[in-house]
């Protein structure tokens, strides 16, 4: 293929990037066996004794930026993050999903008075029991009881990390401590986890909303694995046996470190922090 030729101005030092005059009437063949690129930048190269060795260990097989690449204007950036999220608007819609604003609007989260009862909520308990159950492994009760109960306690280390991820719709929580004394003693079963606060049933059948920051709580999860009795489809319905009333191990949790969504717990990295006493 035939190309117009340049030829660089006669001084000691070129610079291979400023453009060239143009030379009419004259053209140049390259071939396979005589590139442009070769050809021309060892024929500019004056200053090196051996311009083909200064081109195979300073250009050849190496990618180099001639000019500086156009940037993406802020504008375009943010349309396309709006596209974005109307496209994930729109799968969401698509799949049901609704919006926390939505949810608040329709009253999803809004009890009615003849709703809020402690025995409706006790196969949500059980429910809760089996979860526990399945999540730490925990082995049937014995037929006979061992002499030392510390015995059969599983190793609270491994639970730990599985619990601080568990979700806890459906868990008895207590108030252990808190800066409001009115809370101190407060328990009951979690029917809703927020971000900042736990929405419970009390025993009075009262619908409480107890918040996370400046609380240290207590629940318990079952010594062993459920038992028949605790399941949902019990017909002892009218029983209000909860995880107390059965062999069971007890935890503290610090509300102050969390202050997290239950979907977000499930794939966040806790680290160890030191325990600060209210």
């Amino acid at each position: 293929m035939a190309f117009m030729s340049y030829r660089a101005a006669d001084s000691a030092h070129k610079n291979i990037y400023s453009e060239l005059p143009l030379i009419k009437n004259e053209r140049l063949n390259f071939t396979s066996s005589t590139p442009f690129v070769p050809c021309y930048v060892k024929s500019i190269i004056t200053t090196s004794t051996d311009p083909a060795q200064a081109y195979q260990g300073r250009v050849a097989g190496r990618q180099m930026l001639l000019e500086n690449p156009a940037r993406e204007s802020k504008a375009k950036a943010e349309r396309e993050e709006k596209r974005i999220r109307r496209a994930s608007g729109r799968s969401r819609r698509a799949a049901g999903v609704l919006s926390k604003k939505e949810g608040q609007q329709k009253g999803f989260w809004k009890l009615r008075k003849e709703e809020t009862k402690f025995r409706l909520f006790l196969p949500l308990h059980a429910l809760w029991l089996g979860y526990m159950s399945e999540l730490l492994s925990l082995s049937p009760q014995p037929v006979i009881r061992p002499g030392d109960p510390a015995a059969a306690m599983p190793g609270a280390a491994g639970m730990q990390s599985k619990l601080i991820k568990a979700d806890f719709h459906g868990a008895v929580v207590t108030v252990r401590q808190s800066k409001n004394p009115c809370l101190v003693g407060l328990s009951g079963i979690v029917v809703h986890e927020t971000e900042n606060a736990f929405k419970v049933i009390t025993q009075k059948d009262q619908l409480k909303l107890i918040p996370k920051q400046n609380s240290i709580f207590a629940f318990a999860v079952p010594l062993y694995a459920a038992p028949a009795l605790m399941s949902p489809s019990s017909s002892s319905s009218s029983s209000t046996r909860t995880v107390l009333d059965i062999p069971h191990i007890e935890f503290e949790l610090y509300g102050n470190h969390f202050c997290f969504r239950a979907a977000e717990r499930a794939g966040r990295k806790f680290k160890h922090k030191e325990t600060i006493e209210l």
